[in-house]
């Protein structure tokens, strides 16, 4: 007869083998709920998170060190040291002054428009599409600052997570009191000079893309949570600098005409305000917009042979027709916090984001089949593996998952896996 004793750790041992691979394979785990703008708070220790799932970061934290992961989470971790011995950032901190006289609004360039070599002065700057003008990333401007400010939030939040050392929470709370909080170094919520073109406009409605960059602040915000380094008043007012961006995205010219735009600058709108609006406590206003997304956005920019025909237009067909799925996928992964299914949407000729995949997937190591014009098409395809992981797990494809890995063979260091489990039957 067994003792009790030798019972006992037989148990013990039978639940930690079976904790070890519920973490393994985050698939065989109970699947945690996102619920409205509380996200996956209750599942996970009151990380408010909506796109980053307890059960995928959870398995990367156990198998962080492992064979497959190690190259990413060396990465991240020395993204974030770098970070953690860093600056902080502000507007404020910038050579030019905007029209408005107020170093607090954000100011940016348009990417691709150059000085005229036939006018003395370079001005009005003429357009290269695809070609980013390296005068955008200069400290007249905020651009490159703002994704800074994000990546270093980012990757201090994800370290803490992952090593539970308070320092790193401690620099990324300090990082968003300086950009969203302070009075002295704040932002203020408003896009009114992004993406301007110098002797043409001081700025335009295609500059409401720039805050793309502040997606990831909401998710680290969230893993943020059980370090207490943000008080009860500085989380709503972080609520309430995102409410009032939403604010006036819906109700600012520039704002409004991004909301009309055709291609993937619309669809981006729509993604970002439905992430800033369920992070400001809007699900409503969240749920509007992600339902009203297949009609709007996948019926007419979606052919129903998954071609993008306005991205294809580009220079760069292969990297803008992910760029415009990428905003779609965003929204398909917040429609379960506010209950719509987007994943699964059909247009009336048979559009959706499935056709979209369906296309893109056959060029995956076959770039140079794409029979579109794109300056770097392997570069497109390097980028797109979160979309690829994503699209295996909402739609059960091994097909998928497969192209997520002969991307992560190329990019073993894509902090993506980190957050994004690899799909496994």
């Amino acid at each position: 007869m067994i003792s009790a004793s030798i019972r006992a750790l037989a148990l013990s041992a039978g639940l930690a083998t079976a904790v070890a691979g519920l973490l393994a394979n985050p698939a065989t785990a109970a699947e945690p709920v996102c619920r409205a703008d509380d996200g996956y708070a209750a599942d996970f220790d009151g990380r408010r998170t909506f796109r980053w799932k307890p059960q995928w970061l959870r398995s990367a934290k156990a198998n962080a060190k492992g064979a497959e992961l190690s190259p990413a989470y060396q990465a991240l971790m020395a993204r974030a040291d770098k970070a953690l011995a860093g600056p902080v950032y502000s507007v404020v901190d910038k050579s030019r002054t905007p029209p408005s006289g107020d170093k607090h609004d954000y100011i940016s360039m348009g990417p691709y428009w150059w000085p005229d070599p036939a006018q003395p002065n370079g001005e009005p700057y003429i357009r290269k599409d695809g070609e980013v003008n390296p005068e955008r990333n200069t400290n007249a401007f905020d651009a490159g600052r703002m994704d800074t400010m994000a990546g270093a939030v980012e990757a201090l939040s994800l370290a803490y997570y992952f090593t539970d050392d308070p320092k790193y929470a401690t620099k990324a709370a300090q990082l968003l009191r300086v950009w969203f909080l302070d009075p002295a170094t704040r932002m203020n919520p408003s896009m009114t000079y992004a993406q301007g073109v110098p002797g043409r406009t001081p700025g335009r409605a295609e500059g409401v893309l720039d805050t793309f960059r502040l997606l990831r602040v909401v998710e680290s915000i969230g893993v943020l949570a059980p370090s207490k380094v943000l008080s009860s008043a500085e989380q709503k007012g972080l609520e309430a600098w995102f409410g009032d961006y939403t604010q006036w995205m819906r109700t600012a010219p520039t704002g409004k005409e991004e909301r009309a735009a055709e291609n993937n600058h619309g669809i981006w709108f729509d993604n970002q305000l439905a992430t800033f609006a369920l992070f400001a406590r809007k699900p409503d206003l969240a749920k509007r917009v992600i339902a009203a997304a297949g009609k709007d956005r996948i019926d007419p920019q979606i052919e129903p042979d998954g071609k993008m025909p306005r991205e294809l237009a580009r220079t760069k067909g292969l990297h803008y027709s992910y760029f415009a799925l990428e905003p779609l996928v965003g929204m398909a992964e917040l429609g379960p916090c506010v209950g719509v299914d987007l994943w699964g949407y059909k247009g009336p000729k048979g559009q959706g984001i499935r056709v979209a995949y369906d296309y893109l997937a056959q060029f995956v190591g076959n770039e140079k089949a794409f029979p579109y014009k794109d300056l770097k098409p392997e570069d497109a395809t390097r980028e797109a593996l979160d979309l690829y992981d994503l699209a295996a797990w909402a739609y059960g494809d091994a097909a998928f998952a497969a192209k997520a890995d002969f991307i992560a063979k190329q990019s073993p260091a894509a902090q993506s896996r980190l957050t994004v489990a690899a799909y496994r039957k």
